[in-house]
C-alpha cells in the first residue's frame, strides 16, 4: 500500500492554464521556440517540461516534506492576513507557487547548474540532492556511492582517484603513468556533501573540475560531462573546518536554504518510519530522464525568449550597484570593485559617498556589483523557471522570483547602510531572500517613475547603431555625435548621480568612440 502511494504520479496536466497555444510554423522557431516542440515528447508520450512539472510535484508531494510555498505567483489579487504585535503578513497565492526547496535544485539539473543546499543538519539537503541523481536515471545504491563527502582529511586522490602502483614503478615519465580516475566523475548528477570541511588545497581542484569540466592529476586530464553539482553546508558564511576559497563560492550558480520540519506533518514521518520506507528508494519511473532527454532539456530551455521590457528592467537593475564615487579619478574606474582590489576599507569610502538618497539609493545598500556570471546565470535559470511554468516568455515576475536565489551570495549587503535602520529594513539583514526581491521592487518603481519604457534616449542610440553603419555618410555620423553630447551636457547638470547613470554615460562614450573612429575613417576614405 505504501508502495503505491510514494510510486503515485501527479495526473497530466500539472499546469492546465499553460497549455500550449496552437499556431502555424515559422522559421524563427527554429531559434525561439515554443515550450515543447512536437515532437519533443519523452517516452511516457508527454513533452519534456510537463515531465518536469510531475517531477517536482511527485518530490513536494511524497518525498520531501517542505511544505513551504515561498515562490508565489498570483492570477488574482491574493487574501492577506497578519499576525502579532509586527503584523507579520501571510499570503494566499492565487496562482500555482512553488516551493524553492523542491523547484531550485530540479531546475538546476535542468539546466546543469552548480546549485548550494544550506541549513541545519537532519534538514533534507543531500536526500534533495540523492533525488536529483536518481531523476537522471541513476541506481540508488550508486547515487550513495558517488557522493563525495567533506572531511578534513580529504586529499586530491580521495578526490579525483589515484595512479595506478605498477605504472609507478615503471614509468620512464609522468606523462607514462595511468590514472584510475573516480567512478563519479563521469555522472551527470555530482553530491558534494559539506564541501566547506574540504581543505584548501583539495577545494583547487575541485574548482578547476566545477568550472572546466575535467580534472588533472599526474599531468593526465579525464575530461568529464556537463553535469548538475550539488553542494551542502550547514550555513552560508562559508565557514566550517575550512573557508571556502572566493573562487570556489564564485562558481556556485544558485543558493537555496532548507527551511525547518512543520511538526504538523509528524504524521508523515511516523508513516516512513513504519514502513521503513525512503522517498528516494520509491521513485517512479515516469519522471526519470535519461541522457538524450536531459540533453534536449537544456536545449529547449535555452530557446525561451526574454521581451525587450524585460531584459530593460533587468539591464536597469543591475546597474544600480558597481557606481561608486569616490573610488577613483578616472570615471571608467569609479567602482566598487576597484575598492576591494585596493583593499581599502569600505566604511571609509562610504563615508565619502555623498549628495544622494541612501534610503532610495539601491546602489547603497550593496559592498559590490554584480558579476557578469552572475547576469548569466540569471539569464539561464529565469529561461528555466518560465519553462517549468508552461509558458512561452519569461515574465517580470519570474525574473523577480528568481533573482533572489542567484544572488544570495552574489551581493554583500552594506549593513551600516541607513536603510536598514528605517522602519521594519533591520530584518533584511538576514533575510537575503526578502532584501533582494525589495531592492528589485525599487528598482522598478523608480525605473517607472523614470518612464524609461518612452523616454530612455540611450536605449534609441543604441537600436539605430545596432542597424548598422554602412552607408551612412559624414553628416549624419556629425548628428548623431552632437547627439550623444547633448545629452551627456543635459545630465551634466544634476547634482545627484546614480548608478543606472554611470552605465548610460559610458554606453553613450562608447557610441561616441565608434562614431568617432567611423567618421575618421570616412575622411581618410575621400
Amino acid at each position: 500500500m505504501f508502495q503505491n502511494l510514494f510510486r503515485k504520479v501527479s495526473a497530466a496536466p500539472t499546469n492546465p492554464a499553460a497549455a500550449a497555444t496552437v499556431r502555424e510554423f515559422d522559421i524563427a522557431d527554429l531559434y525561439r521556440g515554443p515550450v515543447a516542440l512536437p515532437g519533443s515528447e519523452g517516452p511516457t508520450g508527454l513533452p519534456l517540461d510537463e515531465k518536469l512539472r510531475q517531477a517536482y510535484f511527485w518530490i513536494v508531494n511524497h518525498a520531501v516534506i517542505s511544505p513551504f510555498y515561498d515562490i508565489e505567483y498570483n492570477e488574482d489579487p491574493p487574501q492577506v492576513f497578519e499576525f502579532g504585535d509586527r503584523r507579520n503578513r501571510v499570503v494566499l497565492p492565487s496562482g500555482q507557487s512553488y516551493c524553492s526547496f523542491v523547484l531550485m535544485p530540479l531546475l538546476t539539473f535542468a539546466v546543469r547548474a552548480k546549485c548550494l543546499l544550506v541549513g541545519g543538519p537532519g534538514r533534507g539537503k543531500t536526500t534533495s540532492a540523492v533525488l536529483m541523481g536518481v531523476l537522471a536515471g541513476y541506481p540508488i545504491r550508486e547515487v550513495h556511492r558517488a557522493i563525495q563527502k567533506g572531511q578534513p582529511q580529504m586529499t586530491i586522490s580521495d578526490l579525483l582517484g589515484s595512479p595506478l602502483p605498477g605504472d609507478l614503478v615503471k614509468a620512464q615519465s609522468i606523462d607514462q603513468i595511468g590514472i584510475a580516475w573516480r567512478k563519479w566523475l563521469n555522472m551527470r548528477v555530482k553530491i558534494i556533501d559539506e564541501y566547506n570541511r574540504i581543505p584548501t588545497r583539495t577545494q583547487s581542484a575541485l574548482l578547476t573540475l566545477m568550472s572546466d569540466n575535467y580534472a588533472e592529476l599526474y599531468d593526465q586530464t579525464f575530461e568529464c560531462p556537463e553535469a548538475a553539482w550539488y553542494l551542502t553546508a550547514n550555513d552560508d558564511a562559508g565557514g566550517g573546518t575550512y573557508q571556502v576559497i572566493e573562487a570556489l563560492r564564485d562558481r556556485i550558480d544558485i543558493v537555496v536554504k532548507a527551511l525547518h520540519f512543520n511538526s504538523r506533518f509528524l504524521s508523515d514521518l511516523l508513516q516512513r518510519v513504519e514502513a521503513k520506507m525512503r522517498p528516494e528508494e520509491m521513485v517512479p519511473a515516469e519522471i526519470l530522464f535519461t541522457a538524450e532527454e536531459s540533453d534536449r532539456l537544456t536545449r529547449e530551455i535555452r530557446t525561451i525568449p526574454i521581451p525587450k521590457g524585460v531584459l530593460r528592467r533587468l539591464e536597469f537593475f543591475v546597474s544600480q550597484f558597481e557606481y561608486c564615487e569616490s573610488a577613483a579619478q578616472q570615471f571608467e574606474y569609479k567602482t566598487k570593485d576597484t575598492v576591494k582590489l585596493a583593499a581599502i576599507d569600505w566604511h571609509t569610502v562610504a563615508a565619502r559617498e555623498t549628495g544622494k538618497d541612501k534610503l532610495k539609493d539601491v546602489g547603497a545598500q550593496t559592498r559590490n556589483g554584480i558579476s557578469v556570471r552572475a547576469i548569466m546565470t540569471i539569464l539561464n535559470f529565469v529561461k528555466a523557471l518560465t519553462y517549468f511554468r508552461g509558458h512561452h516568455e519569461v515574465s517580470l515576475e519570474d525574473l523577480r522570483q528568481i533573482l533572489p536565489f542567484v544572488l544570495h551570495d552574489k551581493l554583500v549587503a552594506d549593513s551600516d547602510c541607513p536603510f536598514f535602520e528605517s522602519g521594519d529594513n533591520a530584518t533584511l539583514r538576514s533575510d537575503k531572500v526578502a532584501w533582494i526581491r525589495q531592492m528589485f521592487d525599487m528598482a522598478c518603481a523608480e525605473y517607472n517613475r523614470l518612464q524609461l519604457d518612452t523616454e530612455d534616449p540611450v536605449t534609441k542610440l543604441t537600436d539605430q547603431f545596432e542597424l548598422g553603419l554602412d552607408g551612412i555618410d559624414q553628416r549624419e555620423v556629425r548628428k548623431r555625435l552632437v547627439e550623444i553630447e547633448r545629452i551627456l551636457k543635459l545630465w551634466s547638470g544634476s547634482r545627484k548621480f546614480y548608478g543606472h547613470l554611470y552605465d548610460d554615460v559610458l554606453k553613450l562614450k562608447y557610441l561616441h568612440q565608434r562614431y568617432t573612429n567611423y567618421l575618421r575613417w570616412l575622411n581618410w576614405k575621400e
